[in-house]
């Protein structure tokens, strides 16, 4: 009967530690994926702030400088980091151009613990118009720095 009660009080003992531990590793999961949205949304504000002071090199940061980077816009789908670069310098020549820019987030999910899907709208407010839309991204974390590598921006 001891026996028994041994066996019983280890296994109760056991799955209340495997309990615990799987609570506590939940809970890591959630604060470091907390920790890595603000990240995220830290890397966007930074790249909001870039824009609205007219620097396109600064505001470029915030992608992953590799000829993998796929931005999609209105004139379809364009590879590498400096062909975005360029892109943003013929259709945004000037500050005026830039205007002002505001985000506003939606989502961020993680797909897993070093790729960010965002979702979100931007607003362009300049002296004759005020385009917006959507844009949705992939972020991944490399070498510690949550990068774009995928922007579709309409």
């Amino acid at each position: 009967m001891i026996a028994v009660f041994r066996t019983s009080y280890k296994a109760t003992v056991i799955k209340k530690l495997i309990f615990i531990l799987f609570w506590l590793s939940s809970f890591s999961v959630f604060a470091q994926n907390e920790a890595d949205r603000q990240a995220i949304l830290n890397v966007l504000e930074k790249q909001r702030m870039d824009w609205n002071q007219g620097d396109l090199n600064g505001f470029m940061m915030s992608y992953a400088k590799t000829d993998s980077l796929l931005f999609v816009g209105k004139s379809g789908a364009n590879y590498g980091w400096q062909t975005t670069l360029d892109n943003y310098k013929k259709g945004y020549p000037d500050k005026g151009a830039m205007g002002f820019l505001t985000f506003a987030i939606k989502k961020v999910e993680f797909l897993n613990v070093d790729i960010a899907f965002v979702l979100g709208s931007w607003h362009l407010k300049r002296d004759n118009d005020e385009p917006k839309g959507f844009f949705t991204l992939l972020l991944k974390k490399i070498n510690g720095e949550w990068k774009i590598i995928v922007d579709h921006s309409s």
